[in-house]
Order: C-alpha cells, then structure tokens, then sequence
C-alpha cells in the first residue's frame, strides 16, 4: 500500500481503528474520519505516527452531504487529489426495538447511518478514485440471517449495503474499481458492549465452532486484503468473517 491513498469512515475506534492501523502499516497514507469522539481519533492518529506511519484526522457526519464533502476536501487536500481506497466503517445498531416498537424517525437514523453514509461517502469520493482503487464496505453477519433480537432495521439497512456492493461491482468494474464488502459476526468491540447482552455473547460464542469472538484486528486484516492487489480479481464479493457460525 506505499504511496496509497485511504480514507477510512468511522476509522477511529474498534474495527474503524483497526482498519486505519493495518492500511498505514502497510505504507498508505490514510484520512481517518471520525463523529462523535476525537480523542479516540487522535489516539488513532497517534498510534499510527508513533509507528511510523501517516495520516490526518476529518470530522464529519457521514449522513449528512455537506459534512461528507467537507472530509472528502479535507483529505484531497492533504494528500491530493487522488484516492485508492475508500473504507466505508461507519454504521451502528442505534438500539434494539421490535418492529411495533421502531418509529419513523428511529427507521430513517439507522438507515442513514448504515445505508444512506455508503451512498453519500462513496458518490462523494469515487470522481477522485483512480483505476486499479478499491471500496471495501461493511453489511453484517445480521444481513444474511436477519440479526438478533430488535436488530430488524439494523439488518435491513445492512442488507442494502450488500445490494449497493454488487451493483457498484458492476458499475465501477470496468473502471478498474473493484467494491467488495465484509460481514462480520460476533467481534469483540463497544458495539456488543454496548448492545448485547454478556450471557448473548457468552452463548454466541461458545456455539461458533472456533469458541470465541472474533477479533478488530482481524476484521482489519481481511479489509487490507481486499483494499489490496493480492484481491485484484475479487469483485463485488461479500467476505463473511463470523468463525464459522453461518455460511453462504
């Protein structure tokens, strides 16, 4: 990845963070892209420069088309106007309702923040993406089985990421863009600190065949594979990354 450059949304904690650590390891220069904390960016940012490596942090929210241009100008501006991969990180459950329970302002958040951010971000950036570029998006092991317990909008709006993927893949091909996506399942992060329940994780985990939780680091690995030439034919892919707790 020397002399590649990334933009990363959401890449400053858990998998985000991750992603940005293992594309500057390799030589890329990349533009993390955070919302609602900066201190967990600039610990990203310093994580990498202490490595050796480079890059810059944008503020932004990457539902809203205003701020995504501001990131996209930000990091042009910074490393030029060129970019080879494009990491869309940014997503969230938001919280878990039952279908009775969703209203619509609830519906439309978690779609804009999983759904409508890959829209935004990806329009924004990909005039500046060179052929021989890669996108790598993020759906969810939740995509394909439906999700857990109050997770409905979340797994739809995710399902939607795998959809936008495909067509992508055949509209960027012959661009020489290749757009892939991963599928995490159980990783060990705030996420499921913060929405699953200890007992769900330690059954989830104790069920998957390898009998743990995945790990951000590992995500991380699989996302630098595929921003990566060793993927050069690997397009419109959706890689699931869960131990073995579900298969496609």
């Amino acid at each position: 990845m020397k002399g590649k450059i990334a933009i990363v949304t959401g890449g400053a904690r858990d998998i985000g963070r991750q992603v940005s650590l293992k594309l500057a390891a390799a030589g890329a220069k990349v533009c993390i892209n955070y919302f609602q904390n900066k201190e967990q960016a600039n610990e990203t940012l310093q994580l990498i420069t202490d490595a050796g490596g480079e890059a810059i942090i944008a503020y932004g929210d990457m539902t809203k088309a205003a701020d995504v241009k501001e990131v996209v100008d930000t990091c042009t501006k910074a490393f030029g106007n060129v970019v080879h991969v494009l990491v869309n990180v940014a997503g969230g459950l938001m919280g878990r309702k039952t279908i009775t329970e969703i209203d619509e302002d609830f519906w439309d958040a978690v779609m804009n923040v999983n759904l409508k951010s890959v829209y935004l971000v990806t329009k924004a950036v990909v005039p500046y993406i060179t052929e021989g570029g890669a996108i790598v998006n993020f759906a969810s092991q939740a995509a394909r089985d439906g999700g857990g317990p109050g997770a409905i909008a979340y797994s739809t709006a995710k399902g939607g990421v795998l959809t936008m993927t495909r067509g992508l893949a055949k509209e960027l091909g012959p661009k020489g863009i290749r757009v892939n996506c991963v599928s995490p399942g159980m990783i060990n992060t705030t996420f499921h600190d913060t929405f699953t329940k200890a007992e769900v994780r330690t059954n989830v985990a104790a069920g998957t065949p390898l009998r743990r939780e995945g790990k951000a680091e590992e995500v991380g690995d699989l996302v630098l594979y595929l921003a990566g030439e060793s993927s050069s034919f690997i397009n419109g892919a959706s890689i699931e990354i869960n131990g073995g707790t579900y298969f496609v």
